[in-house]
């Protein structure tokens, strides 16, 4: 019998009318002949005002108290749930994280889910009941709660999914589905009739509000098809499925993320290991990083800007001025009142121009920005916070996702109509990550692939006015020249200038540094340095973010390896570095050594 996992988020049972309605929801899914588990956060605002007593008490709340007091809400919740169902002449029983068998790691309030056990959950299945499960949390092998961070409830939904195959996870929430943008702040955003993993998770993780980021990761890595759909009504919502059988956008969606802060380690010497201290100090401080920008070295250094969550930067500042000082480097500089903008679509790596139109689209607006980097699909650029929601709106309109074309959507979600796609099969004892002797489990990083694309060279274009539209107009330029352009990065740069550089085909080396030369000439700018002979490393797979040490062992396997990196850029599931083409296969070899524990594909 199929199970089916329904989550319920805060505005969704934030009273005992709206309970009712989420009992009555469970009851019609139950006498379908499904069975049923609810996931239940805790109601309305309550795990905010928990936040809001516990600040009032000290202003650094031990991680392990805070685990005890914002588990109470999740079991409001289910018991209130629970007798709701009861009084509607249903079954349920209503369990902790703790009764669900929901094993997570020891990192308080950060917890990621190691195993779940399900013999009880089905038994109380098997039994008729509904099961009301506590999202959020878990208990470590101490015995003791934890939680997985705001918005694990949806973590926990599909986790929940995958333990007990075959199933489908709905996540009933405030909107009816997944928009091309936040539709709070654009209100002329679209709905999608179905998203891609891999651009979910994209969106997720910049901020798109819908989904807790993790939990696409899990609904990915164990394909379990996640159906987004209002709590209020029966308007369609949204199918969130594998990539290859989505449309490829050119640009999908677009997000802004507001909470963020620039960390610069400047004048970082150009020598194997030098990034390895800065992130390895940063990831034991269990910090994610997002953006990641190393351009190339001039006179033997270079900066290194990434960003970080508001709530990390006291950790993240601490550490980077440790690993500055060990290093040698020139010192750390931040900036809080940043914002990040970014596009996002499959299609995007097979269309030329996409990033140019981006920044054209900005700098027509007026609006300068502050730090670049690109992926195979998407494109992020950091503005002030003031030009943060112009830019957002902007970029959304020029790619026209106000017109989401949803042609063929039907026919490709009929599928799903009977409820739980026939190859979402039950998991063996491996993919269930029970306690394994190789040590796997249910939310650990899985890498898809590393890969060299060794027919690239890298450009650089220095001292650069930061100010609106000269990057529009050098890849405006560029691709004019018929020129394709693979990654970008903008640095965050010193005294009001920035660097730019990019990676194009070798055969177009030569055409694209004269084009640069001639730019620089007009317009009093420069130096353009280069690098002819270089290979991309891209090391592509679930989870790269969220799991903190990434970075931190890919860096350290090629300082080990003596490989010098050149340039960086990051994304939700991809990490591509730029070496010397001499150096490429030492590299490949090194990090498929590094990350053979998650290795699950070769290379492509």
């Amino acid at each position: 019998m199929a199970v089916i996992v329904q989550k319920f988020g805060g505005t969704s049972v934030a009273d005992t009318d709206k309970i009712r309605a989420a009992a009555k929801r469970a009851m019609d899914a139950q006498a379908q002949g499904n069975q049923v588990v609810m996931v239940v956060s805790a109601m309305g605002k309550s795990t905010d005002h928990l936040v809001d007593l516990a600040g009032e008490l000290t202003e650094t709340p031990p991680a392990r108290d805070m685990d005890m007091l914002l588990s109470t809400g999740e079991q409001v919740s289910v018991a209130l749930m629970s007798m709701a169902i009861h009084e509607m002449g249903g079954k349920a029983v209503s369990m902790t994280g703790s009764q669900l068998g929901i094993a997570t790691d020891g990192n308080h309030t950060k917890a990621k889910i190691l195993s779940i056990s399900t013999e009880r959950i089905r038994e109380k299945l098997d039994a008729g009941n509904i099961v009301v499960a506590c999202g959020f949390q878990g208990v470590n092998s101490a015995g003791e709660i934890t939680t997985l961070g705001r918005g694990g409830s949806d973590t926990s939904a599909v986790a929940l999914a995958a333990a007990l195959r075959p199933s489908q996870c709905i996540i009933h929430t405030d909107v009816d589905g997944v928009y091309t943008t936040d539709p709070r702040l654009e209100k002329r955003a679209s709905k999608f009739s179905e998203v891609s993993f891999e651009e979910m998770l994209e969106l997720a993780g910049m901020g798109a509000g819908v989904m807790h980021s993790r939990s696409i990761e899990i609904g990915k890595r164990f394909g379990i098809p996640i159906y987004v759909r209002s709590s209020f009504d029966e308007k369609p919502g949204s199918w969130i499925y594998t990539d290859e059988q989505t449309p490829r956008r050119a640009v999908a969606g677009a997000a802004l993320l507001r909470n963020e802060c620039r960390v610069t380690v400047s004048k970082v010497p150009d020598r194997p290991g030098a990034a390895r201290t800065i992130f390895s100090k940063i990831a034991r401080k269990n910090v994610a990083v997002d953006m990641i920008v190393q351009n190339v070295a001039d006179d033997g250094t270079t900066d290194i800007s990434f960003t970080v969550q508001k709530g990390d930067f006291p950790d993240t500042i601490a550490a980077a001025k440790v690993a500055s000082n060990e290093i040698g480097a020139g010192g750390v500089d931040f900036e809080n009142d940043v914002a990040k903008i970014s596009i996002v679509g499959l299609g995007m790596v097979d269309t030329p121009g996409v990033a140019a139109k981006m920044f054209a689209t900005l700098a027509d607006a007026g609006i300068n920005i502050l730090m670049i980097t690109t992926s195979e699909i998407k494109t992020s650029v950091l503005v002030s916070q003031e030009d943060a929601n112009k830019a957002l709106s902007v970029v959304h309109t020029a790619f026209g996702l106000h017109e989401l074309n949803d042609d063929g959507a039907e026919e490709r979600l009929a599928r799903f109509a009977t409820g739980v796609d026939a190859s979402n099969e039950p998991m063996t004892q491996l993919d269930m990550a029970t306690a394994s002797d190789d040590g796997r489990h249910l939310e650990q990083v899985t890498m898809e692939s590393i890969s060299v694309h060794s027919g690239q060279s890298l450009i650089k274009i220095g001292a650069v006015p930061d100010e609106p539209g000269f990057a529009a107009n050098v890849f405006g330029k560029i691709g004019e020249a018929s020129i394709n352009v693979d990654m970008i990065v903008q640095d965050a740069g010193t005294n009001g200038k920035t660097n730019i550089g990019f990676t194009v085909e070798r055969e177009d080396f030569d055409r694209c540094v004269a084009l640069l030369e001639e730019i620089a000439q007009d317009s009093g700018i420069g130096p353009v340095s280069s690098l002819r002979d270089i290979a991309k490393i891209s090391v592509a797979g679930v989870g790269l973010r969220s799991h903190t040490d990434i970075a931190d062992r890919l860096f350290n396997s090629l300082a080990d390896a003596n490989v010098n990196v050149a340039l960086i850029n990051t994304s939700e599931v991809r990490i591509n570095v730029i070496v010397r083409l001499a150096e490429a296969q030492t590299a490949r070899k090194a990090l498929e050594q590094e990350f053979d524990d998650v290795l699950v594909g070769g290379d492509e």
